[in-house]
């Protein structure tokens, strides 16, 4: 994971951070991955934002800091976007960003998993290694932007199993847990998952961008 950071701010800004999702299962993990954090989240909807700008990107980065930078820019606030997605290796990387329309219907999750699993079909378990993969950007109104990257590595299932997480959750199946990332607990996914793991180096960037743990007499 990396996190290329500009230069910090002059003043530390007000403690409320913007997840630009209204996804509520990302949002409840991000909640849980900034769990302790001194930070007031919030969402898109509950500051009355209805704007989403289109994903044309053509990679993860490119995405999550068009996400970031719009709703910081509209809110007057930090703000934080994750893109992320699925790639696996005998599908030549694919779904990859349009893992959450891969069925051509965007957030379809039992759609796009059964198209994934009818794609692979015939397919021996040691040739379904994919990688879950998870670019946070964080922007600020003033146009600062940081990168965070995370993933993690498995396998895709033969059928769906667990009834936790969301997405393709269901069908990544992880050896070292001999389980999918949908039977793992909350508290272990968030911890080894792609956005876990790029979470964990967003809390690095928040923390300067916020002056958490600086004394100042402004903060």
């Amino acid at each position: 994971m990396s996190c290329p950071s500009t230069a910090l701010p002059t003043k530390p800004f007000p403690r409320k951070l913007l997840i630009a999702s209204n996804n509520p299962h990302k949002l409840a993990e991000f909640r849980e991955i900034l769990a302790g954090f001194p930070l007031a989240l919030t969402s898109p909807h509950e500051e009355h934002l209805d704007i989403w700008p289109p994903e044309t990107g053509a990679t993860f980065a490119e995405n999550a800091i068009l996400k970031a930078t719009t709703f910081a820019r509209a809110s007057g606030l930090v703000a934080l976007a994750d893109d992320s997605g699925l790639e696996v290796e005998a599908l030549a990387g694919e779904p990859g960003i349009l893992s959450a329309r891969y069925s051509g219907v965007q957030g379809d999750h039992a759609a796009n998993i059964g198209r994934l699993l009818s794609r692979l079909q015939g397919v021996p378990m040691e040739g379904r290694r994919a990688r879950f993969y998870s670019v946070i950007a964080i922007a600020t109104p003033a146009g600062q932007v940081h990168t965070c990257h995370g993933e993690c590595s498995g396998y895709i299932a033969f059928e769906p199993r667990g009834s936790g997480g969301f997405g393709y959750d269901p069908v990544f199946f992880m050896p070292e847990f001999g389980m999918t990332m949908a039977e793992l607990p909350s508290e272990v996914k968030n911890r080894v998952s792609h956005r876990g793991r790029a979470g964990k180096a967003a809390r690095l960037v928040l923390q300067e961008i916020f002056y958490i743990g600086v004394q100042s007499e402004e903060a």
